[in-house]
């Protein structure tokens, strides 16, 4: 028995040792264990990611401090024992498919999901789930899901920093090429190797090159001395190449301003911006300015003269004025004695050419606008014609030429009349005792811009009269001053240089223009240009015939024995003497006053005593309108008329609008003044 029992006892000693070597592989075992979740435990709680471990029904079995930092901020906000619940509305049904995803793969992944901690805040982020499966002593194992959030606020920030900015880029690049391809300056940009790699539009169009052809090619293939300028590069930023001559791809040169712009890059790399202006345009118009400019001194020249012209003609009226009006009372009074008359009829033609000169002076010096109306090229020149026939000597040839069907051009028929005399005249002098000829031409003149930039004309068609002869011509010198007034090339006594002057004004006032060709030995050719009468323009009224002069005046019913008493007021007294005379032989009462003060005392003393009053409208220190209102404001019936050698269309305006019925313009004839007087003591005895 003892040997059993000694057997049971050792089995016992060695089960008791395997259990020892047992409870300490299970102590290792433990303690291996404990070690393992405490380093799970420290990395699940340092990693700056938020971490959770849910169970099969969302439940939060373990969540690491960033977790609550990000979920839980405040102690207000939902305790985290739930994470679906965070997942906003729009985003779980992927955080949902990705719980399924990663049941059954093991993992999964969701992007930018978007988590609501609470009414203001809001946390983006990717969301990376792991299942982890814990085996059971007893049935299927559970499953644990370790879910990690990284947010993705501080990336998509920058990211939108950064999609941000690179729209501004290109943006900024569209920008930079919009002011490129729209630039007024050729731009060229090229390489290390002075090669092409930016040619704009505008570098196209100078160049004559389209910039497929363009790019690649070398920079002196346009600029050639520009090219040899870019070794400027490494001491300077940029510079200024100034005027230089650029040729085009076909080899044409143009004129050009240049300068450059040098950036140097990190990698040693530099580009070159090569600017590039059209000088062309430039170079035209300082040539035209300084024709304008030669234009406007030449204006204001004239424009002087001009004035002083306009003075001395004023002056000059009454001389004029006395002159024929006295030599027409000489003829009244000696009809029988014919060498007292002829005598008389010289000092007339005297006295009408000093008129017509005084008249000349007056159409340079005024700025108004003609009376002008629709008149027939045709007419003109014939009544030109049968003027010239009866001066022109023999050895000259006149000839006319007229373009059938012309339109009406829009002219005062005198003046035009008084610039094609003048013209011819001059062509007459020209040729002298020489054989000649001399030729008018009426044409339609189209338009033509170059015509219209050269003469300072509107783009339209005008009526174009010319006048040529085939004299001695003139040179640069003297075709520069022939406009000026007082300005002649005949001998002393033979011309006032008058002339041409007349014929500037002319065409001034008339908005219309002069050309002159010459050439010394060959002939001058002037051409008047004249607009086109309008279907509205007013047509020449007919001639009115006029009575004699110093015949008995026409009087209205029941006026036969009644003498009209006429105020004459002007401040040179051989002209009121002439007037007295002139229309008291007319059979009206003259009362002449020098002095428009004591006019107007005498009209506010007798205003009734008074049937016309007629001014002048240029007295010392008394203006003539001012009398016609004081006139008006006696009397308002009174007849009253304004009388001047310089009335411009200012004048006329403001004497009509104080009330004058008529405006005599001097110097004037007899038979114009007495045909005015009848005409308004006439109205006012029907009145």
């Amino acid at each position: 028995m003892d040997e059993p029992l000694a057997a049971l006892v050792t089995e016992l000693r060695n089960y008791q040792h395997e259990l020892e070597i047992q409870n300490k592989v299970l102590d290792y075992s433990q303690a291996v264990a404990e070690s393992a979740s405490e380093r799970f435990e420290a990395l699940f709680a340092s990693i700056p990611l938020p971490l959770l471990v849910l169970d099969e029904h969302d439940m939060v079995i373990q969540a690491n401090a960033m977790a609550h930092s990000a979920f839980q901020p405040t102690e207000h906000d939902r305790i985290l024992v739930s994470f679906m619940p965070l997942v906003s509305e729009q985003h779980a049904d992927r955080v949902c498919e990705a719980f399924l995803q990663a049941r059954e793969h093991g993992g999964s992944e969701v992007h930018e999901v978007v988590f609501t901690i609470n009414d203001e805040a809001r946390v983006c982020g990717d969301l990376h789930i792991a299942c982890i499966e814990i085996p059971q002593k007893k049935g299927p194992p559970i499953a644990q899901f370790l879910c990690a959030v990284v947010d993705q606020g501080p990336l998509l920030a920058e990211r939108r920093a950064l999609q941000e900015r690179n729209t501004q880029l290109f943006a900024s690049e569209r920008r930079l090429e919009s002011v490129i391809n729209s630039s007024l300056d050729a731009i060229l940009c090229v390489d290390n190797a002075q090669r092409i790699t930016v040619f704009n539009p505008t570098a196209a169009a100078l160049f004559t090159c389209a910039a497929e052809d363009a790019l690649g090619s070398p920079l002196e293939r346009f600029l050639p001395d520009a090219a040899s300028a870019l070794g400027l590069a490494a001491l300077t930023t940029q510079a200024v190449l100034g005027e230089m001559e650029g040729r085009t791809a076909s080899g044409k040169t143009v004129a050009v301003e240049v300068s450059v712009a040098f950036e140097q890059h990190a990698g040693g790399e530099a580009t070159t911006t090569v600017f590039a202006r059209d000088l062309s345009s430039r170079k035209k118009a300082e040539a035209h300015r300084s024709e304008l400019e030669a234009q406007l001194r030449e204006s204001h020249k004239m424009q002087a003269v001009g004035t002083m012209a306009g003075g001395i003609a004023h002056d000059f009226n009454n001389i004029v004025g006395a002159i024929l009006g006295n030599v027409e009372l000489a003829r009244a009074d000696c009809p029988d004695n014919s060498s007292l008359l002829e005598s008389l009829q010289e000092i007339e033609k005297a006295g009408r050419r000093a008129r017509d000169l005084v008249r000349q002076i007056l159409t340079f010096s005024r700025n108004e606008p003609p009376q002008r109306h629709a008149v027939q090229a045709v007419d003109v020149i014939r009544d030109t014609e049968r003027l010239l026939r009866v001066t022109l000597p023999p050895a000259i040839a006149l000839h006319s030429h007229i373009v059938p069907n012309l339109p009406p051009l829009l002219a005062d028929v005198t003046q035009v009349e008084q610039a094609l005399f003048n013209l011819a005249t001059n062509a007459v002098h020209a040729i002298g005792d020489a054989r000649g000829m001399v030729q008018m031409t009426a044409s339609l003149a189209p338009a033509d811009q170059r015509l219209s930039d050269r003469l300072g004309l509107p783009l339209a068609t005008y009526v174009a009269l010319s006048v040529q002869d085939n004299g001695p011509g003139m040179d640069a010198t003297t075709l520069q001053r022939i406009f000026e007034p007082f300005f002649t090339t005949k001998p002393v006594g033979q011309g006032t240089g008058l002339g041409l002057a007349v014929v500037h004004g002319v065409m001034r006032t008339h908005g219309g223009a002069v050309d002159v060709a010459s050439t010394p030995g060959e002939g001058s050719r002037f051409t008047l240009y004249f607009p086109v009468a309008g279907g509205s323009a007013p047509v020449l009224p007919a001639p009115i015939e006029r009575r004699p002069a110093l015949d008995a005046p026409p009087t209205a019913d029941g006026d036969n024995a009644l003498r009209r008493h006429v105020m004459y007021v002007d401040d040179d007294q051989a002209l009121v003497f002439l007037v007295q005379r002139l229309l008291r032989r007319r059979g009206y009462d003259v009362s002449g006053f020098t002095d428009p003060r004591e006019a107007m005392a005498a009209l506010v003393a007798a205003p009734d005593h008074y049937d016309l009053v007629v001014t002048d409208y240029n007295m010392p220190g008394f203006c003539g309108v001012d009398l016609v209102r004081a006139a008006i404001a006696t009397r308002p019936d009174l007849p009253v008329a304004l009388a001047s050698g310089y009335v411009t269309a200012e004048i006329e305006a403001e004497a009509l609008a104080a009330g004058a019925r008529a405006l005599i313009h001097k110097p004037n004839d007899v038979e114009e003044l007495c045909t005015t007087v009848d005409r308004l003591m006439h109205s006012a005895g029907r009145g």
